[in-house]
């Protein structure tokens, strides 16, 4: 239900529409949030919405390309991918390459574009534990054979990403591994023992770490600093308080005017709650849950385990991103920059969502075709 064909293919036509809705509410979001940022800062109020609309552009050509693009293929590459991915996490710190932003090397900077390996990382490390997980099979069972190598490869990843510094991301990914090994079958206590042995490690990056206490501290009570660190979070509630049933209307945030820093990247979500209300987040929200239950739904229906793993592997690694920034933009999880999928301002993050979305059409496809 909700595919046919067109020109020899088979889409899964409710994931796109819910893709693309997104997409051009994306387009309308960015715009209203970062216009008055855009013409004070760079003279030219179309900045953002004219590079939003090049990403979402360009995200849609790969989205369809994959769609395309057998996912056997990905298990074949598997390793020349996992390799790019640790090359280009590395080549941050390369000098004249890596860009540092708010004094983090998270970007790589090429010509005039800027480029978050750690969202080709994300997907990288999709493949590899789809791939090896299915190889594995019944072996996923033993340490040495289905919990270590992963271990290997998802704590290299998460040590480069710490070193950016990020530990936001590298905690979700871990979160991601773990889901991911569950679903594997990999033995509960092993799991469980995994957790214990990484919460002395995150306690000590996060008390010897300045940003990252103070960070935490505002969590916890963000009153306490109401113009320091606790600033970010205090007007996004002030935003959602604002927005009301119905909102104050699309353009008319009163967050976005210098009080809510990125209110177009990170924090977007919160200006819907002020512009659209708690209809609008109802909405964002519905949309968000529909793509991550149709995903696991295409994954249940693979023809095999492998594009079972991929499929499911990326839906929840959407899933979880979209609820770690939801969290943040509400309170309930302590300040990370983290992008909200297909509808924050950043082409890194849109252009790999779409991948990741393309992949889940081809798998509807070929558990469709004859």
């Amino acid at each position: 239900m909700g595919k046919a064909k067109a020109s020899g293919a088979i889409y899964d036509y409710p994931l796109v529409v819910a893709v693309m809705l997104l997409l051009g509410f994306s387009l309308v979001m960015v715009y209203s949030a970062s216009s008055h940022i855009a013409a004070y800062h760079l003279g030219d109020s179309n900045y953002y919405l004219k590079r939003q609309a090049a990403f979402c552009l360009l995200g849609l050509l790969v989205m369809f390309a994959a769609r395309y693009i057998p996912v056997r293929i990905y298990a074949k590459l598997v390793y020349p991918i996992l390799v790019l991915s640790v090359v280009l996490l590395i080549m941050v710190y390369v000098p004249g390459l890596g860009k540092r932003v708010g004094g983090a090397l998270r970007w790589l900077r090429v010509g005039p574009l800027s480029i978050q390996p750690a969202e080709f990382a994300k997907f990288a490390l999709a493949v590899y534990m789809a791939y090896s997980m299915a190889k594995k099979g019944s072996q996923m069972g033993s340490f040495w054979k289905g919990l270590f190598p992963h271990l290997v490869v998802a704590g290299m990843m998460m040590g480069l990403l710490v070193a950016q510094p990020d530990l936001g991301t590298a905690v979700i990914l871990g979160a991601w591994v773990f889901i991911m090994l569950f679903i594997g079958g990999c033995r509960i206590q092993y799991l469980l023992s995994l957790i214990l042995a990484a919460i002395p490690f995150v306690y000590l990056a996060i008390i010897h770490a300045d940003y990252r206490l103070k960070r935490w501290w505002a969590f916890l009570n963000p009153w306490k600093d109401p113009t320091g660190v606790g600033f970010q979070i205090i007007h996004s509630f002030f935003a959602f308080g604002s927005g009301g049933l119905l909102g104050v209307g699309i353009g008319a945030s009163k967050q976005k005017l210098f009080y809510l820093p990125e209110p177009h990247t990170d924090f977007v979500f919160s200006i819907v709650g002020e512009e659209l209300g708690f209809v609008g987040v109802c909405g964002v929200v519905a949309a968000f849950c529909f793509i991550v239950i149709r995903g696991v739904q295409i994954s249940l229906s693979a023809k095999d385990l492998y594009s079972t793993y991929l499929g499911f592997g990326l839906t929840t690694l959407l899933g979880l991103q979209v609820l770690v920034n939801m969290g943040v933009v509400l309170g309930l999880l302590p300040t990370k920059g983290l992008t909200l999928p297909l509808l924050s301002y950043g082409g890194s993050s849109m252009v790999i969502t779409l991948l990741a979305i393309g992949v889940l059409l081809n798998i509807a496809s070929q558990a469709t075709s004859g």
